[in-house]
């Protein structure tokens, strides 16, 4: 599916299975994890220069964030990135820059923190932008911190993903959402702790 005008892209609170269409990593309704990839910092590196020199100065923050960004934690094949700006809702300010490095918004979550999602167009990646010092932000960078940190607590994380993965989905933002237990006690755990 094809998302070409801004209101016909998805958002969280429209019907997930159109947000499903956007990923490959939802196969007959699995989730697809693979080992630790070496190749997924280097992928992270890559997109990192393209987007510092699409918008130079408007990247307030941009981070390797998600599973792949931990190094032995098993992950969905998809690197993510934390990339914050001024404001996500200005497009206008970072999104024509993108566009022309090769990004493509799929989805727009204004309800969400502003949140929006871009693909690019060599690797399966999801490119994350939030506003700097967003609460969300913040929490996936608590989260990867913690799970780079505490060897029991990524196998922990793992063993949810592996059995939550053996389940049918009707999408991966179900998926998501069945994590959520444990990723807030990840981050209970990481409250105290120091970012890496």
């Amino acid at each position: 599916m094809a998302f070409s005008q801004p209101s016909e892209l998805p958002t969280r609170g429209q019907d997930r299975q159109e947000t499903a269409v956007l990923s490959e990593n939802l196969v007959d309704g699995r989730v697809r994890l693979v080992e630790s990839d070496p190749k997924w910092p280097y992928f992270f590196e890559r997109e990192d220069r393209r987007i510092r020199e699409a918008l130079g100065d408007r990247v307030l923050l941009l981070e390797h964030a998600g599973s792949t960004s931990v190094p032995g934690l098993l992950a969905k094949p998809c690197v993510d990135l934390l990339l914050c700006v001024a404001d996500p809702a200005d497009e206008s300010a970072y999104v024509p820059g993108l566009e022309a490095a090769g990004y493509t918004v799929v989805i727009r979550d204004p309800e969400w923190y502003e949140h929006r999602v871009l693909k690019g167009a060599e690797i399966n990646l999801d490119l994350h932008v939030f506003a700097h010092g967003c609460e969300e932000a913040e929490r996936m960078l608590r989260l990867r911190d913690h799970l780079r940190a505490d060897a029991g607590a990524r196998a922990r994380y793992a063993a949810v993903k592996k059995e939550l993965a053996e389940r049918v989905w009707d999408s991966i933002q179900d998926y998501a959402d069945a994590k959520s237990e444990v990723v807030e006690e990840l981050l209970t755990e990481a409250a105290g702790q120091p970012p890496a």
